[in-house]
């Protein structure tokens, strides 16, 4: 096993998405908790690496390119650091060319990955190590820590940071928004409306993405309770964000040119997040905003809110849960997503929000 005491230079690898990182932020708090004095570094694509903005549980966050010759100059330099202990919570052929690299005396991973005869500490799998059938992500990553030595029995949550460089800039973005949207009302600080939601209307695939007609109707039951609604997207998915302005018979503050710290920010301040299983109904959770969130094909035990912030999920039962998501292969249409009822999400926001029957 692993000398923790000797133990000064920690590597971990976790490529992929925005759910994907956040869901790392428990790891990295238990590895900090155990190791205050170590370094602890994190590998993630360059895209997402913004999300970790500010959180100072890690002492260096190395970006992945696409491109090979960005990753092998990578991996030279991941070489020279020297790290102790090197895990590998992703999986990949990419993560394992990287805690390869690294030269870590340790390296540690599930036995199931490929290339697995390049860790020296391997876990069967997270079932085995938490004694039951179903994990959360959270838990599979976690389990890989405790595996070798480190104390995650606590389960930590998913947090976030909230850094000032981004509280400014979003200010700076929802005054400017402000002037085209007269009938919303701010308090003195731009950066927080006088209640609002957060919703986030767009999902990875059809079989995630709950209609927009029916988020309209999200905003007409908030703003009847008194909750103005900010709805976020890319600009690559503008068309959603116009399409649920003109559904919704209430007026909408819409943003499309918002980063990863920025919807930190804004979701800190939210009343309630509604939205879609994705990245940014995690980035809600972790900066402990009350959520609702909507599943269709995904595996709900695996990616459900990590948080002690007030969440519920709302979702239609079928037998082909869960599944890949890309298509569905069942019906043709997603009705795993498409039945999910408007009333069961008024339901659980009035649950959230604690809105008398």
């Amino acid at each position: 096993m692993i000398d923790w005491q000797k133990v000064k230079k920690i590597l971990i690898v976790r490529l992929r998405s925005i759910g994907d990182t956040v869901l790392t932020t428990p790891s990295l708090i238990a590895l900090r908790e155990y190791l205050p004095e170590a370094q602890i570094d994190v590998v993630l694509e360059d895209w997402v690496a913004p999300v970790l903005d500010g959180f100072e549980e890690v002492s260096n966050v190395w970006t992945v390119l696409k491109d090979s010759k960005t990753r092998l100059r990578l991996a030279r330099k991941i070489r020279k650091e020297g790290y102790d202990v090197a895990f590998n919570l992703h999986g990949g052929t990419t993560a394992t060319f990287l805690v390869r690299a690294s030269g870590a005396r340790h390296r540690v991973g599930y036995s199931n990955y490929s290339y697995s005869f390049l860790y020296n500490h391997r876990l069967s799998s997270a079932s085995d190590f938490w004694q039951k059938e179903k994990t959360h992500s959270a838990e599979q990553q976690l389990a890989l820590l405790g595996f070798v030595g480190i104390p995650v029995e606590h389960l930590p949550k998913t947090r976030l940071s909230v850094t000032k460089a981004a509280l400014d800039s979003l200010a700076k973005k929802i005054s400017a928004a402000e002037h085209k949207h007269s009938d919303f009302s701010f308090n003195e600080k731009p950066t927080v409306l006088q209640t609002y939601a957060l919703l986030h209307p767009v999902a990875a695939f059809d079989t995630k993405q709950w209609a927009t007609e029916n988020f309209a109707r999200v905003t007409e039951f908030l703003s009847k309770n008194g909750v103005q609604t900010v709805a976020v997207a890319t600009q690559n998915e503008r068309e959603v964000l116009e399409d649920l302005k003109m559904l919704a018979n209430v007026s909408i503050l819409t943003l499309d040119n918002l980063n990863l710290p920025e919807i930190s920010a804004l979701a800190s301040n939210a009343r309630i997040f509604v939205g879609n299983d994705s990245g940014i109904a995690h980035i809600a959770a972790a900066v402990q905003c009350p959520s609702v969130v909507i599943f269709g094909s995904s595996n709900r035990d695996h990616w459900r809110p990590w948080t002690d912030a007030p969440n519920e999920i709302v979702f239609e039962n079928f037998a082909c849960q869960p599944c890949a998501g890309y298509v569905c292969k069942e019906f043709g249409k997603p009705k795993c997503i498409l039945t999910v009822k408007t009333g069961s999400v008024f339901d659980a926001i009035g649950r959230i929000l604690g809105i008398p029957e």
